[in-house]
């Protein structure tokens, strides 16, 4: 049983490949990558994919059972990229599907919605065997920015009291190794967030208890915040990005308490303070 992983050289890919080592022979795993230089410690076969390139990605899905789809990074480009994996998928008589999706990307608000809908879409029209793994948000998406939050003594957003159910790139590398070595996946469809949720201000809190520092949680209108990002240099499209996903948080879409990760992990998910200690050391 032949295991392709795209986008193999990103930080989620990576981890995905490791965890199937772990769960299954190296010589079943094959990381498909852009650039297959950077790919060679991974310790299994790398091929060359690139998602816009449909002229090849049949010929490299070749003798491949099982695919690990991890969506594109390129916002505004996946529904082109994922239609071109799908068609590849048939030609290349692939059997099944896995797919990273987004959190209740049925309904969210986040505007990364709607080419995770529309791939899902273009999968269950496919007629072939595949299961959503709809990812929740990163908690790294916060942690990479606590030499940051610590140096400015404040944490922003605009979130209010939105609750966050968010998740560490291990722990959904970890779930998605699980369905992949796992029988009887088609169909399924997993929200895959943490079994404990927070806000922006407990988030603060736990910074501040663990650093011994006060560094208190300052909530601004989005549009204030987007121009905050702005101003920090970050790339106008980038800020209104990012602000518009703490409107997202404020509605509740990030948060989701059906505990299905900790379910498929057998064991409960990584907490956040675990998450901020190990970063914490990292920073010294």
């Amino acid at each position: 049983m032949k295991i392709g992983v795209t986008g193999a050289n990103g930080q989620l890919g990576r981890l995905i490949v490791t965890k199937l080592k772990e769960r299954t022979a190296a010589d079943n795993i094959i990381a498909l990558v852009r650039s297959p230089q950077k790919a060679t410690d991974l310790g299994v076969e790398v091929r060359t994919f690139d998602y816009d390139n449909p002229e090849v990605l049949s010929k490299t899905l070749v003798g491949i059972d099982k695919l690990m789809l991890v969506s594109g990074s390129e916002i505004g480009k996946r529904i082109t990229q994922h239609t071109n994996v799908i068609e590849a998928v048939k030609s290349a008589g692939v059997k099944f599907i896995a797919y990273t999706s987004l959190l209740k990307a049925d309904t969210s608000t986040l505007g990364l919605a709607g080419e995770h809908c529309a791939t899902e879409e273009m999968l269950k029209e496919s007629s072939i065997p595949f299961v959503l793994l709809r990812n929740g948000w990163y908690t790294e998406n916060y942690t990479t920015s606590l030499p940051d939050i610590v140096a400015m003594g404040t944490l922003y957003g605009s979130s209010g009291d939105g609750k966050i159910s968010s998740v560490t790139r291990e722990d959904l590398a970890e779930a998605a190794a699980i369905v992949l070595t796992t029988d009887g996946q088609e169909g399924k469809v997993y929200e895959l967030a943490a079994d404990e949720a927070f806000t922006m201000s407990d988030l603060a809190a736990e910074v501040s208890r663990q650093t011994e520092k006060d560094i208190p949680y300052v909530n601004l209108p989005v549009e204030e915040y987007a121009q905050a990002l702005a101003n920090s240099g970050m790339p106008e499209g980038l800020a209104q990005f990012l602000a518009g996903t703490h409107v997202s948080t404020e509605k509740g879409d990030l948060f989701d308490d059906r505990h299905q990760l900790s379910k498929l992990l057998g064991r409960p998910t990584t907490t956040l303070s675990k998450v901020i200690s190990d970063t914490l050391s990292q920073m010294k």
